[in-house]
C-alpha cells in the first residue's frame, strides 16, 4: 500500500511557488495579492482563514484579511466585492463559505470578477472547465489531480467513481477526470445511485466526498483501487475521512490519510491559482 501524503507534497508545492513568486515580484514590482474575506465567527471557517493566511505568507504571497461581522448586510457584502475587483494589487478573491443565515452565497460567487476566482467556483470558471478550455479550477478537485500525478497514479482508461455531486467538489472532480489526456471513464455517484456499493468495486480510482464518516468500508472497494479519500469528518475520536481506512489500508494499492491528504493540497492549489491570476492579469500567461 502506498500512502499518498498531501501534507508532504502540499508542502513541496510551496517551496517550488517561493521561488516562482519571488522571480515574478522582480519582474512586475510586487507580489501577487489575495483578499480573503471570513464573515462572522463561525469557529472552522476562522481556521480554515487562518491557514490560507499562513500559506500567503509562507510562499511570499500577500494577503489582506476582510472581517465583515455577521450582521452585514448583502449590498454591503456585495459592495466590498466591488471594491476589491477595482483594486489593481489584488489578483485573487477568496470568500469563505458558509456565509451567515440570511446572505445569498451564490450572488456573492457570481459578483467576483472571473480572473480573480481563485477558488473556481464562478460560473464562468465553472464554464471553461466543462468546455476543457484554460482557467482557474476549484482548488480541492484540482489538488486531487496533482496528488495522481505526482504519485505517477495512470488515469488513461481507467475506471473512476466519483461519490458526491457538489458544484465544489465531486461535479468539477468528474470533469477533471474525464479531460482530454487523464482519459478516465468516470462515474458521479450520488445519495440516488442505486446499489452504491457495486459502483464503487468497479472503481479503479475512487473518490470519496459525501461527508459522512467512515461511510465507504472496505467490502465497497476492489482489491488493488486507488482511494482518494475528500471527507473531513469531526467525530468524538478526531477527524475521520469518507474511508474506513484503517480496513482498508491493507486492500488498495493508494489512499490518502485524514488529516494530511488532501486538506493540505486544497490549500497548496489556492497559492497555485493565485499565481496564475496574477500571471494571467498581467498578460504573462494566457
Amino acid at each position: 500500500m502506498k500512502l499518498i501524503d498531501g501534507k508532504a507534497t502540499a508542502q513541496t508545492i510551496r517551496e517550488e511557488l517561493k521561488t516562482e513568486v519571488a522571480a515574478l515580484k522582480d519582474r512586475l514590482g510586487r507580489a501577487p495579492g489575495l483578499a480573503v474575506v471570513l464573515v462572522g465567527e463561525d469557529p472552522a471557517s476562522q481556521v480554515y482563514v487562518r491557514n490560507k493566511i499562513k500559506a500567503c505568507e509562507d510562499t511570499g504571497i500577500v494577503s489582506k484579511a476582510f472581517r465583515p461581522e455577521a450582521s452585514v448586510s448583502q449590498a454591503e457584502l456585495e459592495d466590498l466585492v466591488r471594491r476589491l475587483n477595482a483594486d489593481p494589487e489584488l489578483d485573487g478573491i477568496l470568500v469563505q463559505l458558509p456565509l451567515p443565515r440570511g446572505l445569498d452565497s451564490q450572488r456573492i460567487l457570481d459578483l467576483i470578477d472571473p480572473a480573480k476566482d481563485v477558488d473556481g467556483f464562478h460560473p464562468v470558471s465553472m464554464g471553461r472547465l466543462t468546455l476543457g478550455l484554460p482557467g482557474l479550477r476549484p482548488c480541492t478537485p484540482a489538488g486531487v489531480m496533482e496528488l495522481l500525478r505526482r504519485y505517477d497514479i495512470p488515469t488513461k482508461g481507467k475506471k473512476a467513481v466519483v461519490v458526491g455531486r457538489s458544484n465544489i467538489v465531486g461535479k468539477p472532480m468528474a470533469l477533471l477526470l474525464a479531460q482530454p489526456g487523464v482519459d478516465a471513464t468516470v462515474t458521479l455517484c450520488h445519495s440516488r445511485t442505486r446499489d452504491l456499493a457495486a459502483e464503487c468495486r468497479q472503481a479503479d480510482i475512487l473518490v470519496a466526498a459525501i461527508g459522512k464518516a467512515n461511510f465507504i468500508t472496505a467490502d465497497m472497494i476492489k482489491d488493488g483501487a486507488v482511494v482518494i479519500d475528500v471527507g473531513m469528518n469531526r467525530t468524538e475520536k478526531g477527524l475521520a475521512g469518507d474511508c474506513d481506512f484503517h480496513a482498508m489500508k491493507d486492500k488498495v494499492a493508494a489512499i490518502t490519510p485524514v488529516p494530511g491528504g488532501v486538506g493540505p493540497m486544497t490549500i497548496a492549489m489556492l497559492m497555485v491559482n493565485t499565481l496564475a491570476a496574477c500571471r494571467r492579469r498581467m498578460g504573462l500567461e494566457s
